[in-house]
């Protein structure tokens, strides 16, 4: 299948076409990424049509029945799905999303539905660069919802809210002091914060978790002047109050819109891309060159012993860069 061919599958939304397409971005063999580069490009014109949703939680929070309850809830709809991981914290499984997906068997089955793990043994700059185009690919397919788990922690969470629409963070409550649990620097990305399994004897502690959240983003300074980061309760097992938070994101989407935010924040975070992705490219041309490569094992034992600064160690490998 050549890329020509491998393009028009994957906008007919070819199952077969999309997965060829996600393992030739996936490939870090030098002539697979420049005809990666050229597929995206091919494709271009058929992306952006989607609602990026980026997903995190605490350990335990049900984000996979979350996750399922929520996509069958759209597929019903007539949306088309696609959840995609970001996780460089297993570096042999290939993230928990594997396991997520035997969790998510209804979602899974579901025509409407792809499912696609990160790809193993990665570091996260390669897990995120791969994520972004394979939601690229999704997008040209004719998935019109992309959710994005992350399933690491701390950066990751970052990363993932740098590459979507709407960044949702998953609570639970009942877990002793709600606010200890949580990180400001989360808090601060958050553009809705939902607490899950509000069910049985739990609904209570599930309102007063509610009630404490909202108290504490009051204190924060909100992303946008003109959306308030609302907290809601949901039972993903039970189904319940998985139509309101819908209802949430497409006021998310409608609001920002309409303020001329949505465009606008998706073109800063393609030229923060352009610089990430310039940045890891010089870094590898740099490791790799000819010049510098028999100079660092030598340099970098310098640093270690003492015996020259990091700054001075930084400047001679440099020199050695320049000089061709």
């Amino acid at each position: 299948m050549n890329l020509q061919q491998l393009a028009t599958g994957i906008r007919n939304g070819q199952l077969r076409a999309l997965a060829k397409g996600i393992t030739l971005i996936e490939s870090r063999h030098p002539e697979h990424i420049q005809q990666a580069s050229t597929l995206l490009e091919t494709i271009l014109d058929a992306t952006g049509n989607s609602l990026r949703i980026g997903i995190s939680g605490v350990p335990g929070a049900g984000k996979s029945t979350f996750i399922e309850a929520f996509g069958l809830h759209l597929t019903a709809q007539g949306h088309k799905v696609a959840v995609l991981a970001v996780d460089p914290s297993s570096q042999l499984s290939g993230g928990s999303i594997l396991g997520d997906k035997t969790r998510m068997e209804d979602l899974a089955r579901d025509q409407n539905a792809f499912i696609r793990p990160s790809p193993a043994g990665d570091s996260l700059g390669g897990v995120a660069r791969k994520t972004r185009e394979t939601m690229l690919l999704c997008e040209a397919a004719g998935y019109n919802v992309i959710i994005v788990e992350t399933v690491g922690v701390g950066q990751s969470e970052i990363t993932v809210a740098s590459m979507v629409d709407f960044f949702l963070l998953l609570q639970l409550s009942g877990a002793g002091d709600e606010l200890q649990g949580i990180k400001k620097g989360v808090m601060e990305i958050a553009d809705a914060i939902v607490i899950n399994k509000a069910d049985g004897d739990n609904v209570t502690r599930a309102n007063l978790a509610k009630q404490q959240y909202s108290n504490a983003l009051h204190i924060l300074r909100p992303r946008s002047l003109n959306w308030i980061v609302p907290v809601h309760t949901c039972s993903a097992l039970h189904n319940e109050g998985i139509d309101t938070i819908w209802q949430m994101l497409q006021e998310y989407q409608s609001t920002m819109k309409e303020h001329k935010e949505f465009d606008e924040k998706r073109r800063q975070q393609a030229r923060e891309w352009m610089w990430a992705l310039l940045q890891n490219d010089l870094h590898d041309m740099f490791v790799h060159d000819k010049n510098v490569q028999p100079l660092l094992p030598q340099i970098e034992q310098a640093v270690l012993d003492g015996a020259t600064t990091p700054s001075a160690a930084c400047r001679r490998l440099l020199d050695r860069f320049r000089r061709h």
